[in-house]
């Protein structure tokens, strides 16, 4: 096996140093040059068909392998650049680049006069043949070395170090990108030329791509690479470069010079300009590739970042944070007017509901908000990775629904701070901020049902500030997240709850006040009623406010959170009433158990109007209740039967303790 892989390995350097004698020879044609580079390449991929092989059955052999690839190392640093250079000059003497005058041309038989003009099409004969066959021996290298390398890293992530651009198609870009950045100096101050010359040149050569170029590819058996896809990519990619070396810094500069004169207005918004040409070109170019049908497959493989422009942002993140920043200032200045807008607290949002039994009674000002923010999440979608678009959202977006919470907080500690809530216009004002809260919460659980936002949830909340290559390298699940907006969402939901809490405890505290003569006149109890099945008169100024002040809330508050006030208040009120009267040393006789009843009876129609069952809510009233109706022995029965007693008739929400304090005060006629 070493005799045999010497003289292998011999022939190859002998071939490799023909061809170079070769080239240095005037007289010698450019066609012997190449048939001993197709003689080198063909015993190279046999040398290394018996390396695989032998790296396989006799691993032991591994000095073996380290001395011939040693001697194949040598060959090939010699080979690959003759071939490419050789290449090169071929290039040249076929015409490319092409004019880019015509490229830039105005008149409307443009693309003709592009696709006449391309030297791929019109090269013919010996040149053409020539051509094809050094492209064909780039593309065997290029299948020989991404052979070795899947040997040589053998337990390694080899898909991280295998997939390299198509050489073959890098000489081709780099002239026309060397040609492209004349003009590209000259319009610094119009980027919109530059996207537009790269998008024509893009678009002008993929065809012969497609047409001319893969079969070749497909020959060397080079799996996995689109020409098309490469055309592209690497055309996207010197744009990306130049806009990384020559364009933004520039604007980065111009934007540090007004911040520190305190003006920022022009530099923002040529900012702003050049990221909208970024995300229209990217989508543009994501059209011409979709037209292949092989956008999915660069998704899956998660390689969209190499035909985007806006990757310039992965190797620079403090770009991608001054982006978020100008996009944050420039949507709270547009926020900032509709949200001292007083109109767009009290205009409800227009059109359809979330669904169909929820009525958010939203303000239109949450809709602006809702708005700003998918505008953003538009901006970002163009970005080629997850991370990045996490870090924008994080940086720009939750910002944003922070900044609406506490202009919420603020409207709501305001009316808490004039009138403690006790005003009906102080109630309806922080009834529209949680209607606000509630809605804007629910539009954002919807958002994160869908896999753009699960897959931002992934980014841990603490890699923002993080380099983006550990950021992309470490995506742990955050714990109970699941969401870019998991924060957010929290955050709005706890409002929520706080101030429907204060609402409920504030009409809890007027019911109080204004039943607090009904509860201490212990007297009524033991009365004969000579009215008979009339509501206590002092109970009807308490139910009145309790009636005034829940048809306000019902009319302002949303469905779902005004269920939350009725029934916390239900809860209040019956501790209230079970305290101060069940439980309170008050004696009843036969008529104060009716008119208390009746009472009671009166105070579950209330809140009959939200439910069926009423009296399902009061559940120790009604259970005391229940306990004053009873006879005599069966109440007194109690006292025997302890809790076998209490499951038999029905007694669930009172103690022992309970029945028989309330036992104790039901008086009966001997």
């Amino acid at each position: 096996m070493a005799l045999k892989l010497d003289n292998l390995v011999g022939d190859i350097e002998d071939a490799v140093s023909s061809a170079m004698n070769k080239n240095l020879r005037k007289r010698s044609s450019a066609q012997d040059s190449e048939e001993m580079r197709l003689v080198a390449i063909k015993t190279l991929k046999l040398v290394e068909d018996i390396l695989t092989s032998v790296t396989k059955t006799r691993p032991q052999w591994a000095r073996l392998i380290s001395a011939v690839d040693h001697r194949v190392d040598r060959a090939l640093a010699i080979l690959r650049p003759q071939a490419i250079a050789d290449h090169r000059a071929l290039l040249t003497s076929l015409g490319w680049p092409p004019p880019l005058s015509n490229l830039t041309s105005s008149i409307p038989d443009a693309r003709k006069l592009s696709e006449v003009s391309n030297p791929l099409f019109t090269m013919e004969g010996d040149l053409k043949h020539q051509y094809c066959e050094s492209f064909l021996a780039l593309c065997n290298l290029q299948e020989l070395q991404i052979q070795r390398k899947y040997r040589q890293l053998e337990g390694h992530n080899r898909e991280v170090a295998l997939h390299q651009p198509l050489w073959a198609i890098e000489e081709l870009v780099n002239p026309i990108s060397v040609a492209s950045q004349r003009h590209f100096s000259k319009w610094i101050d119009k980027p919109e030329f530059i996207f537009a010359l790269v998008y024509k040149i893009t678009c002008d050569y993929v065809d012969s791509m497609d047409e001319l170029l893969q079969p070749l590819v497909d020959k060397a058996m080079l799996t996995g690479y689109s020409c098309r896809e490469e055309w592209i990519s690497a055309m996207v990619a010197s744009l990306s470069t130049y806009l990384a070396k020559e364009i933004s810094p520039t604007y980065v500069g111009q934007f540090d010079e007004e911040n520190a004169s305190g003006i920022t207005s022009q530099a923002r918004t040529s900012w702003l300009h050049l990221v909208d040409l970024m995300v229209s070109f990217d989508k543009r170019i994501r059209s011409l590739v979709e037209q292949s049908g092989i956008l999915q497959s660069l998704q899956e493989d998660g390689t969209l970042q190499k035909i985007s422009s806006l990757s310039m942002f992965s190797d620079r993140p403090d770009w991608l944070d001054l982006w978020a920043g100008i996009e944050l200032a420039d949507m709270l200045e547009k926020l900032q007017i509709r949200m001292d807008d007083e109109r767009n607290w009290t205009k409800k949002v227009q059109g359809p509901a979330l669904s169909a039994s929820d009525d958010f009674k939203s303000p239109a000002i949450s809709s602006g908000i809702l708005q700003s923010l998918q505008s953003l999440i538009e901006r970002c979608r163009s970005l080629p990775t997850i991370s990045l678009r996490a870090r924008f959202i994080r940086l720009a977006g939750a910002p944003l629904i922070q900044k609406f919470l506490d202009v919420l907080y603020l409207r709501c500690q305001e009316a808490e701070g004039l009138t403690a809530l006790t005003d009906d216009n102080a109630l309806v004002k922080v009834s529209h901020s949680i209607n606000a809260a509630h809605y804007v919460e629910s539009v954002l659980k919807q958002w994160c049902e869908d896999v753009f936002f699960l897959e931002m949830g992934l980014i841990q909340d603490d890699q923002v500030d993080l380099p983006i290559a550990e950021i992309s390298s470490s995506k742990v699940l955050v714990e109970g997240s699941g969401c870019i907006f998991h924060g957010e969402i929290a955050r709005l939901e706890e409002f929520r709850k706080e101030w429907v809490e204060k609402i409920f405890v504030v009409v809890l505290r007027g019911f109080d006040a204004q039943s607090r003569d009904y509860m201490k006149n212990r007297r009524q109890w033991q009365e004969k009623s000579e009215e008979g099945g009339s509501l206590s008169k002092m109970l009807v100024g308490a139910l009145d406010y309790l009636q005034r002040k829940m048809s306000v809330i019902q009319e302002n508050l949303n469905g779902i959170d005004f269920i939350g006030v009725w029934r916390s208040l239900a809860a209040g009120v019956d501790k209230l009433i079970f305290n101060g009267i069940f439980v309170s040393s008050v004696r009843f006789n036969d008529d104060g158990v009716e008119r208390l009843g009746y009472d009671l009876e009166v105070l579950f129609g209330v809140f009959g109007a939200w439910c069926l069952r009423p009296e399902g809510f009061f559940p120790k009233s009604n259970e005391g209740l229940k306990l004053l109706k009873m006879g005599e022995k069966q109440l007194q029965d109690h006292l025997i039967g302890g809790e076998t007693w209490l499951k038999e008739n029905g007694i669930r929400y009172l103690s022992l303790a309970e029945v028989d304090k309330i036992a104790r005060n039901r008086v009966f006629k001997n």
